[in-house]
């Protein structure tokens, strides 16, 4: 298996997602598609659409096994959330 390493700080990235989301692939894949994840390579703006994570960026891989990936959550802010349940006695 191969290791990938990050060639953009995180304030790259986050430049180059965000202008790469908004010009045009938000476009793309929200008509029917809340929800689901969006990976797309940051430096190529070739993205892949799935209900999970892995097998988006799995397939964008298998495109490009040399891609950037960032991922998100269609019609969401964040790609996970976490809850807490509080159990009373």
């Amino acid at each position: 298996m191969a290791v990938r390493q990050r060639r953009y700080s995180k304030e790259e990235i986050a430049g180059r997602r965000q202008e790469l989301y908004e010009s045009g692939i938000r476009q793309q894949v929200e008509a029917g598609n809340e929800g689901k994840i969006v990976a797309i390579d940051i430096e190529t703006g070739v993205f892949e659409v799935d209900e999970n994570v892995v097998p988006a960026t799995n397939r964008l891989f298998e495109q490009y096994p040399d891609a950037q990936p960032w991922v998100i959550r269609i019609g969401h802010r964040a790609v996970d959330h976490f809850s807490i349940c509080i159990l009373r006695t």
